[in-house]
């Protein structure tokens, strides 16, 4: 062995005899090195596991089922149909099986039209053995609701846009600022570098290992554009950035036959009669429109309302079959909607009632034709406006 080789293993043997020393003099300082390290690693680990994209993280959570069921929420619209389609396209994509399901009806002609011209394979239930799957995918709202035994679910994700403390088990996704759900859905699809399949074209033909199909893009394009009201009203930038990226795969003819269905007699009529029959207050008005047999109307109804110069929220309520329908829109910032109905039908038992700062619903089960208080009273309709207009002032 040379001098040079020498010195080396000499030097060798120092680090290691003193490393020794220090480990048997130390061992406690050795110990906490050892954990700060891995500590260490471990962070570093997080922080880019959780860096990566949203969409990217709920694929690997799917990823662990064989079957899902996505759950839409009582009589859903078409953000929520939008949404559901696409959590289940993501799904199937990685050998999936996905079911969607809903409570309710699908109503108004422009949410059947959507049903019908998407083709859409969707299964109506009332009772939590109806669930097509174990694991379930909330969309659109983050509480299981509408149906018998829904309190006893647990979901294994929520995607929503809606305020609310509804969690998943294994994924939550909750974006309050965003106007559309299936603004979320579309950005999953931009994370996971999928691309929208142009309506032209095979999906072969687009050279990507995920895709949004045209009906799925066309879908979700819809989807955001009703829920914020043509991207006019409680959207996002990021709301256009996903109606953007999912433009190239839209079928401008199915969206067209989706926006534009013929509307009924008795749905203009009705609108008429709002129209005739509010009650308008400052900026808000109240619309009772009395027994109908088409609840889509209400909505349709303050739809129209709302457009009336000077009005700034508005609540129309029908009956039909004994339980009054209310449906409200606002686009004043001192009226959230949602919580404004919540607040008007606060003690009114069996009452449901809640939505978003632009829109909300409600239901009043009726007893006799009657609605009654917690304490029994009852409670006559006009008495119920007068709750109404409190709630969109603030007084409740």
């Amino acid at each position: 062995m040379d001098s040079r080789a020498a010195v080396g293993a000499t030097g060798i043997a120092q680090v290691v005899g003193g490393a020794r020393s220090v480990i048997a003099d130390h061992p406690g300082l050795v110990v906490a090195v050892i954990v700060a390290v891995m500590a260490l690693v471990g962070g570093l680990y997080a922080i880019l596991h959780f860096k990566r994209p949203t969409g990217t993280r709920f694929l690997e959570r799917l990823s662990e089922l064989d079957e899902v069921a996505v759950l839409m929420h009582p009589n859903p619209d078409p953000d929520a149909m939008a949404a559901a389609i696409g959590v289940a396209c993501l799904a199937e994509q990685i050998g999936v099986s996905a079911h969607i399901q809903y409570t309710g009806q699908i109503r108004h002609q422009e949410n059947r039209a959507f049903e019908t011209v998407l083709d859409l394979d969707l299964e109506a239930i009332d009772h939590v053995t109806d669930l097509a799957a174990p694991n379930v995918v909330l969309v659109d709202h983050n509480r299981p609701r509408g149906f018998a035994g829904a309190d006893g679910v647990l979901p294994f994700a929520v995607v929503d846009h809606h305020p609310g403390e509804g969690t998943g088990e294994r994924f939550t996704d909750v974006r309050t600022d965003y106007g559309a759900c299936s603004s979320i859905v579309a950005e999953y699809f931009r994370d996971v570098g999928a691309r929208p399949v142009p309506p032209d074209r095979h999906a072969s033909e687009v050279g990507s290992e995920y895709i949004v199909p045209s009906m799925v893009a066309t879908g979700l394009l819809y989807g955001i554009l009703t829920d914020t009201k043509r991207l006019t009203a409680g959207c996002s930038a990021n709301d256009f950035a996903a109606a953007g990226y999912l433009y190239p795969g839209v079928d401008e003819d199915v969206l067209d036959r989706v926006a534009n269905p013929e509307v009924s007699k008795e749905v203009l009529e009705l609108k008429a009669r709002a129209i005739a029959g509010r009650d308008v207050r400052g900026p808000f008005a109240v619309s009772d429109v009395g027994t109908l047999s088409n609840v889509d109307a209400i909505p349709q109804a303050a739809d129209e309302l709302i457009q009336l110069e000077g009005v700034t929220a508005v609540v129309v309520c029908g009956e039909r079959d004994g339980t009054l329908f209310l449906s409200g829109r606002s686009r004043d910032d001192r009226v959230h909607m949602g919580r404004t109905l919540e607040h008007a039908l606060d003690n009114v038992p069996g009452a449901s009632a809640g939505g978003h700062a632009r829109m909300g619903g409600g239901q009043i089960p009726q007893q006799n034709g009657r609605i009654l208080t917690d304490g029994g009273d009852a409670l006559a309709r006009t008495t119920l406006c007068e709750r109404l207009f409190e709630a969109m002032s603030g007084d409740v």
